[in-house]
Formats: C-alpha cells, sequence, structure tokens
C-alpha cells in the first residue's frame, strides 16, 4: 500500500493546501467532519494513501501544516474543512 505524508508550509503553502484538501475531501465522499457521505464506492479505493482512518468512522488527512506565524493556520482551523485535521498535527515555528 501507498501512503503520502503531505507537507504544507508557510502563507502560501497553507492557503493552497487548505484548498488541496477540500479537493481530496470532494474526490473521495469526506465530508468536513472527517466522515465518508459520497455515493461510490470507488471513492473509497485507495482512500487511505491520503488519510488515517480514526476512531468513528472518520478520516484524518495525513498532514502536517507549517508556519512561523499562526494567522494562516488559524483560518485553515476555522475554514471549513479545518476539522479534519488532528490539533497536533499544526506546527508553529519561531525565528531565533
Amino acid at each position: 500500500m501507498r501512503e503520502i505524508l503531505h507537507i504544507q508550509g508557510g502563507q502560501c503553502g497553507n492557503q493552497i493546501g487548505a484548498k488541496f484538501w477540500e479537493v481530496i475531501c470532494g474526490e473521495h465522499g469526506v465530508d468536513a467532519t472527517g466522515r465518508y457521505s459520497g455515493a461510490s464506492a470507488q471513492q473509497l479505493e485507495r482512500i487511505n494513501v491520503y488519510y488515517n482512518e480514526a476512531g468513528g468512522g472518520r478520516y484524518v488527512p495525513r498532514a502536517v501544516l507549517m508556519d512561523l506565524e499562526p494567522g494562516t493556520m488559524e483560518s485553515i482551523r476555522a475554514g471549513p474543512f479545518g476539522g479534519i485535521f488532528r490539533p497536533d498535527n499544526f506546527r508553529r515555528f519561531s525565528v531565533l
């Protein structure tokens, strides 16, 4: 089985990454809560390439979101698909 870890960093990377996950969720029939709500068995094929299946039938993106400032990541968390990410996958770094 193939698994992809999606790493997105910085303001631009996180904004593009957020849109990427909206598209991937649509393709696989995953709603904004991480639950499968699709209509085709084909949508579940290879869903584990991008997602880990968590308890309760939720699909969680295999992703790490990084930035130096919290603003972009906070807007992703508050956005329509922010609830699908694990909170500990948001990483903020500081410049020394």
